[in-house]
């Protein structure tokens, strides 16, 4: 998706509602303003040229498709601001049969109309009379070769819950569990922790405490057993998933809680790994709040405990190094890169994958942050770039990297930091925006100059909480 200015796209949204005046004047359907603008304009598709002929915005066009949701009695799905302007601005990205439905009721159009016919099966076009919704439910059959938004692999559409399915229906024939159960509990937090970035922190956070639940009857019954501890360490790691979860969906209190029990789980089974890593997350919390002195604290508890190698490594760089930066500790800072380095040198298997492992890409973001914290502005950035370029496209990693690189611009370069941040935007759907990117975003508000910032921060106030006043997590049904 090539970047537009700001100044041309306002320029393109008043051109835009000059041509819809002028048609109405003329009464013009919507149709025919929708070509004109088309016609006028030559960055505008027809999807977009149809929202500008309707004079809606983006919130208001999600607005009248959760109300067709919900006139059919359905609860709306996870349709963003972002996701329409995805559709609008990226020919590699369209939106899938359902959402092509609903978006041809609200604006009242065929599909060719919007542009959207080559989303579609032979067979759809006899469903707008009175489409069948599959609401998020993919239909194999419909389904082109293609990029689709809400198509997900295996692994997490379906794949989660079924992960939370088989244990259960493992321990409806052993209640009191097994070795077969430790070993199931282990896939589960396997999987959990590979799969952690494609999945919208809520969701991850529902299924991972019911996973935790189901398996809270066997370690009470199960303590002296051959397998107990097993399943009592998988508790652990369960617990240690929740506080990240937590963390990310900006709820400090409850992640230093589920922290404190993998911490305690770690340490009472003998796991120095799972004990090494709750402490350095328990760090990364303290930082947050500004605690530099407790963070560094936790960090130093949890390096001592951890094994050599790759644990030792992510603790060091992960824990000790942001600590040690944000005190100004230079000279103590690069001693913990070194460490880190060397241990990752040792480690006869190199990097491992996995929310709980470390690799190349988020030891580069760490440098890149402590580097930024020390004032190091041009090491930062290299360090950043070279993050975010490892990293696929709109994970949770590359969107750290890319937002810690647009705060390396913003010195010398705003325009560049702020179309970086808006591109953030664009391409993250706000459910899947964790609160350490949220919390990025709003300090390059405040590092951008007052005229480069204002639309940044107009985006930041439109969204949605992580988690509502009434303790909903935003996105539940993406």
């Amino acid at each position: 998706m090539a970047t537009m200015t700001r100044s041309r796209r306002s320029q393109i949204q008043r051109e835009a509602a000059q041509i819809r005046m002028r048609g109405q004047r003329r009464q013009h359907d919507t149709a025919r303003i929708a070509r004109t603008i088309q016609d006028t304009l030559a960055e505008v598709n027809a999807l977009e040229a149809w929202r500008f002929a309707l004079g809606w915005s983006r919130s208001q066009t999600v607005a009248q498709i959760a109300g067709l949701y919900l006139a059919d009695g359905l609860r709306p799905p996870g349709l963003s601001e972002p996701m329409l302007c995805r559709w609008e601005h990226d020919a590699d990205e369209w939106p899938g049969p359902e959402y092509t439905v609903m978006l041809c009721r609200a604006y009242g159009a065929r599909p060719e109309q919007l542009g959207l016919a080559r989303g579609l099966a032979p067979h759809t076009n006899a469903l707008f009379g009175r489409p069948v919704i599959r609401y998020g439910r993919p239909d194999m059959t419909a389904y082109p070769r293609g990029r689709w938004e809400g198509m997900e692999p295996m692994t997490t559409a379906a794949g989660l819950p079924a992960v939370r399915e088989s244990l259960h229906l493992a321990l409806l024939a052993d209640p009191m569990g097994s070795a077969g159960t430790a070993e199931l509990a282990e896939a589960a937090v396997e999987h959990y922790a590979l799969n952690y970035s494609k999945h919208p922190p809520q969701i991850l956070f529902n299924e991972v405490r019911e996973v935790r639940q189901l398996l809270a009857p066997v370690v009470q019954a199960g303590p002296g057993t051959s397998y107990g501890a097993d399943i009592q360490r998988q508790v652990g790691w369960l617990s240690a998933l929740l506080g990240n979860l937590a963390y990310h969906l900006d709820d400090l209190a409850g992640a230093r809680t589920h922290l404190s029990a993998a911490a305690a789980w770690g340490e009472r089974t003998g796991d120095i790994r799972l004990a090494s890593w709750a402490w350095g997350a328990h760090s990364m919390i303290a930082r947050t709040t500004g605690r530099y002195d407790t963070a560094l604290s936790h960090a130093e508890r949890g390096a001592s405990l951890a094994p050599s190698g790759l644990a030792r490594a992510q603790l060091h760089a992960w824990a000790l190094l942001p600590a040690l930066a944000r005190l100004q500790r230079a000279d103590d800072a690069d001693q913990a890169l070194h460490t880190a380095l060397a241990e990752l040198e040792t480690d006869p298997s190199g990097t491992a994958p996995g929310r709980f492992g470390f690799d190349e890409p988020e030891l580069a973001l760490h440098q890149a942050e402590a580097d930024l914290a020390l004032g190091r502005h041009q090491r930062a950035r290299a360090r950043a770039e070279a993050s975010a370029a490892a990293c696929p496209d709109g994970t949770g990693s590359w969107t750290a990297a890319t937002l810690v690189l647009a705060q390396t611009e913003a010195p010398d370069s705003p325009q560049d930091a702020t179309q970086r941040a808006l591109h953030v935007l664009d391409h993250v759907p706000a459910a899947r925006l964790r609160s350490t990117a949220r919390t990025r975003l709003r300090d390059l508000t405040r590092t951008l100059p007052t005229d480069h910032a204002d639309e940044l921060t107009e985006r930041l106030r439109a969204l949605p909480a992580a988690i509502d006043h009434h303790g909903h997590g935003h996105g539940l049904l993406c």
